[in-house]
């Protein structure tokens, strides 16, 4: 298997970044994260940040970036990661009142003009998967691939395996569909409780062929293989810790 950055989405340290951005970074990267993918920045410049991450050698990866940011302020979210080193915007949610036919085309569009804004700029544009874009088609396809059809050299994919799956859909059929154009891939485990709910769990525990994935990964040639758990049963920077460890175990040590 090809050798693969890790890093952590940091929505995960949402608590942690909250009441000490800059501590919780450091506590990542003595860890052993390489990189980080961002979900907010705290109150930090991005001069600020920048040297953050140079001080820890965490590599920004990128940032998840809401929809409204992108409307209202997209050439200060360029800026901000252009700053930090970073090399993706990704959109990473469509509230539940835009999920009908006529948004999801609206947005599609947008989106399409937005990667193509980010792309002249020398970022790259991707969109992050949860469960509700295969609950609607778009011309015979669900609203997941309607997506990068409508800009597949320009609208990168960052697949949430643990939600592909969590919709009943193959995610190891899913990463070879978009092998070449699937850079980021989320890393996340999950159970169901007993309403048939999601309960995302650290790596290892749950539903997800993990280990599959990972293979699946590397010849679709993903860049970075990002650790997330929406929600922790453990402490958050304990259960980083162990999902890391699931990864060096199951991943690391075979490369």
């Amino acid at each position: 298997m090809r050798k693969m950055g890790i890093g952590v989405q940091l929505y995960t340290l949402r608590n942690e970044t909250a009441a000490d951005f800059a501590g919780t970074l450091r506590k990542v990267a003595e860890l052993g994260y390489e990189g980080v993918e961002f979900a907010g920045y705290g109150d930090l410049s991005a001069d600020e940040m920048k040297a953050l991450l140079e001080e820890t050698g965490l590599k920004a990866i990128g940032a998840h970036v809401s929809l409204d940011a992108m409307r209202n302020d997209l050439q200060g979210q360029i800026d901000y990661l252009k700053t930090i080193g970073a090399g993706y915007m990704i959109c990473p949610w469509v509230s539940e009142e835009a999920r009908n036919l006529e948004d999801w085309k609206n947005n599609i569009a947008f989106w399409k003009e937005t990667a193509e804004e980010v792309t002249k700029q020398g970022l790259v544009f991707g969109y992050h998967n949860h469960d509700f874009e295969f609950h609607e088609s778009i011309d015979g396809q669900f609203v997941f691939d309607a997506i990068y059809a409508a800009a597949p050299q320009s609208i990168k994919v960052e697949m949430d395996v643990c939600w592909v799956k969590f919709a009943g859909q193959d995610p190891i059929a899913y990463i070879n569909k978009y092998a070449g154009n699937l850079p980021l891939l989320h890393l996340k485990d999950f159970a169901r409780d007993e309403n048939g709910g999601m309960i995302t769990l650290e790596l290892g525990q749950g539903e997800v062929n993990l280990g599959e994935v990972v293979k699946a990964a590397s010849d679709a040639g993903v860049e970075w293989l990002i650790v997330e758990q929406d929600n922790c049963q453990n402490p958050p920077l304990a259960s980083i810790a162990n999902s890391l460890n699931w990864v060096k175990q199951n991943y690391l040590a075979l490369v």
